[in-house]
């Protein structure tokens, strides 16, 4: 198997295709961000809303995603839709 490399391009837009779709599952459910946020152990809206849009090198980690999906009561990997469009020519 050969060594994969990704940009840091590529990761950003990986981060940023997930934050996109926790933030429209979130509306989707009609759930705010501070009610996200408190639910998933956090006292204000900042890291929700910074890794939503991927601003200032925020992301939702595995644990977050976790306790965000059991709390939307959707599955972990909704949160990935989308990473095919992302595939690069990298070999897996």
């Amino acid at each position: 198997m050969n060594n994969l490399e990704l940009s840091k391009q590529d990761l950003a837009a990986f981060h940023k295709m997930i934050g996109q779709n926790v933030k429209r599952i979130r509306n989707e459910k009609g759930v705010s961000q501070l009610h996200l946020a408190n639910i998933i152990g956090h006292d204000s809206v900042a890291h929700i809303a910074k890794a939503e849009l991927n601003k200032y090198g925020k992301r939702f980690n595995l644990e977050h995603l976790y306790k965000i999906s059991l709390a939307l009561d959707v599955s972990i990997k909704d949160f990935f839709d989308g990473e095919n469009e992302l595939k690069t020519d990298n070999p897996s």
